[in-house]
């Protein structure tokens, strides 16, 4: 997939975030949108820091970090659980 593919998927996720928030009737929709999925990125790194000590480890590449994005800390569970039985 091209750069400008996977950009296009970040920017529509972040947009959609934002207008589900803004319909839950949050303050700062867009604040919390960018909050939501800086998050899942960083527990994706936070998981792949850790892996010295617990042994495991994810690989970062496009489709994890998409999944961290959108899915934020359930996206990255749900591939730490993936990567136990598979």
């Amino acid at each position: 997939m091209p750069w400008w593919g996977i950009c296009l998927i970040i920017f529509s996720t972040f947009l959609i975030f934002a207008v589900l928030h803004y319909i839950g009737k949050s303050k700062h929709p867009f604040k919390r949108s960018a909050l939501s999925m800086v998050i899942g990125t960083l527990t994706l790194f936070a998981v792949n820091l850790t892996g010295t000590f617990t042994g495991v480890t994810l690989p970062i590449s496009a489709l994890s970090l998409l999944v961290s994005a959108i899915g934020g800390i359930p996206g990255v569970t749900l591939m730490l659980g993936l990567n136990l039985f598979f």
